[in-house]
């Protein structure tokens, strides 16, 4: 056991946290039924402890010219990469916890039993003051009743006190029904709260080096006796227990609109969850909150040193944005629609054991494309979503098994990511590397339902990579390329992500790239034709192909992807 808190321990607690949540990713997604069933509490906290553990990478050798020590600056990495990383509410809360942990205890020389308790004091007032409206069951509760356990001990023995702080948690975790009407209704105990009980579990064997099974909360696990009160606790606001708010459509059908999940936590007045991070001053930050107050429900600002994490359900998704804007520089925005809550009696969505069939996923952009995709059976996702928004998609397909063609590098590393998560939920999934939307629709042409996933994946891979690709683009400014240099506005042509052609001429650089690929060997041409391709030009590189190369087919479609007038395949 140990004495203090070091950083090895830290970076042991993380990982050990993320394993415990990765294992109940699924339960606690279950128990969300605050307000809508079906949530991703969840998932969102293993997305937002994966950014945590990977922050903790660095190297921690290396301390600050701060004064923080060893533990501090591996707790302050640990809330850092939370804060960059969070998702939803839940997310972004846990984020301020982390923070008040790593604030209380940076600059102080041992990290024992009454530093933790007071550490735990001060994440607790941190995450009151972080959420606009707090409402009680809720992780607030439970987070507020480990401090209040952790004083109650009166003793600087690291090993207890972090004990006494997880069980005084599960006890608040068990009170949670009868503080909030919709748990008690379903029958279960809060969800963020239920990850936070995983969490100091986690801490606890950490310290202690004991790994005791985790039954979960119910009555299988001992209830610890009920800790005295040990000073003031932050006072929630009302509301919780008020009468029922009629829920109000969304607006729009998520067609052509942000994705569309059910929501985490608030009322069920707004359409939108928005979230994003901000570079701002703290002045700016209290103005931009109380905007945003008005604008919504669930507002959680998070943060610090002009790094924010911002979260809020609103109708207006431009004025919360423009919010930020006044603020500061709003960037990594995303933007989700809630679904529409199910009518009385209709089935829940489906669950892991629900799930059945097979589909794809594609990171692809432009309406002639997704028309494409879609009409293959694949779901279809802007390129480089977050893995938070590839995650949702995976999870709403309703299919027991999943192929994702990211389309990019950058999508791929997050795809790779998100099947990792959505394998441990229940969902099979597995990523076929890809690098342009005509690789995609070679892997999807050769899918077959009748092979087992396994096969099918394999065959879809070959596909996509017996599948070569260029893209024809204008260049954006003058630049010394592989091919010679190129000025602004030339026409530039990469095959297989590496610049071949420069040319002047739109059409003649298309035919020219089309017989570079086809002098390698080629039976099937397919042309995808962006926004900014000219009339008739699918046409003239289909004649020039008929003619040099007459045993070659040509398909060719309106893509309309927004930057580049031409993308080829040849097979």
């Amino acid at each position: 056991m140990l004495d203090t808190l070091d950083a090895a321990t830290v970076r042991r607690w993380c990982d050990g946290g993320l394993a415990v949540l990765r294992r109940h990713q699924g339960e606690i997604d279950e128990l969300n039924v605050y307000p809508v069933p079906d949530g991703d509490t969840g998932t969102n906290l293993v997305l937002t402890l994966a950014s945590a553990r990977q922050a903790l990478a660095l190297d921690l050798e290396t301390l600050p010219d701060d004064g923080a020590t060893g533990h501090g600056h591996a707790l302050r990495l640990m809330a850092q990469g939370a804060l960059m990383g969070a998702r939803g509410n839940s997310g972004v809360i846990l984020a301020q916890i982390l923070r008040g942990l790593a604030d209380a205890v940076a600059a102080l020389p041992a990290v024992r039993g009454r530093a933790l308790a007071a550490a735990l004091t001060h994440a607790t007032t941190a995450a009151y003051d972080a959420v606009t409206a707090p409402v009680e069951g809720t992780v607030l509760s439970v987070i507020a009743s480990a401090a209040e356990a952790a004083h109650a001990t009166d003793s600087d023995d690291l090993p207890i006190v972090a004990r006494a702080a997880a069980d005084g948690a599960a006890l608040a975790l068990d009170r949670t029904p009868t503080q909030l009407p919709a748990l008690a209704g379903a029958g279960v105990v809060d969800a963020g709260g239920r990850g936070l009980c995983l969490l100091l579990d986690a801490l606890v064997a950490a310290v202690t080096g004991e790994h005791p099974d985790d039954p979960g909360p119910g009555p299988d696990r001992p209830a610890p006796e009920e800790p005295p009160a040990a000073g003031p606790r932050p006072p929630a606001e009302a509301g919780a227990d008020g009468p029922p708010v009629t829920p109000r459509p969304p607006k729009g059908n998520g067609a052509d609109g942000p994705p569309v999940t059910v929501r985490e936590s608030g009322s069920t007045e707004y359409a939108y969850e928005v979230q994003f991070l901000l570079d701002a001053e703290p002045e700016a930050v209290g103005r931009m909150r109380e905007a945003l107050a008005g604008l919504g429900d669930s507002l959680v600002v998070v943060g610090g040193d002009r790094t924010w994490n911002v979260h809020v359900h609103v109708d207006d998704v431009g004025a919360a944005i423009e919010a930020g804007v006044v603020a500061g520089r709003p960037y990594r925005i995303s933007v989700t629609r809630f679904a529409d809550p199910p009518p009385a009696g209709a089935p829940a969505p489906p669950g892991p054991g629900d799930r059945t069939g097979r589909t794809a996923v594609v990171a692809a952009t432009g309406t002639g494309l997704t028309e494409l995709l879609t009409g293959e059976g694949a779901a279809v996702v802007p390129p480089e979503p977050s893995a938070e928004l590839l995650l949702d998609t995976v999870r709403s397909t309703g299919a027991a098994e999943v192929v994702v063609l990211p389309g990019d590098a950058a999508t791929q590393a997050v795809a790779a990511l998100v099947a990792r998560e959505a394998n441990r939920a229940g969902v099979r999934v597995s990523v076929v590397p890809t690098r342009s939307p005509v690789q995609a629709l070679a892997a999807l042409a050769v899918r077959d339902p009748g092979r087992s996933f396994e096969d099918d994946v394999i065959a879809m891979a070959e596909a996509a990579g017996a599948c070569r690709y260029a893209e024809v683009r204008y260049a954006a400014a003058a630049a010394l390329t592989v091919a010679g240099p190129c000025r602004a506005g030339d026409v530039v042509a990469l095959i297989e992500g590496e610049v071949h052609l420069i040319g002047t001429d739109l059409v003649d650089t298309c035919k020219q790239v089309v017989d570079r690929m086809l002098g390698g060997g080629g039976e099937l041409v397919t042309l995808l034709c962006g926004a900014q391709a000219p009339a008739g030009l699918a046409d003239a590189v289909r004649d020039h192909v008929g003619l040099r190369w007459p045993f070659v087919q040509v398909h060719a479609y309106p893509g309309g992807q927004p930057h580049h007038p031409l993308l080829v395949g040849v097979e």
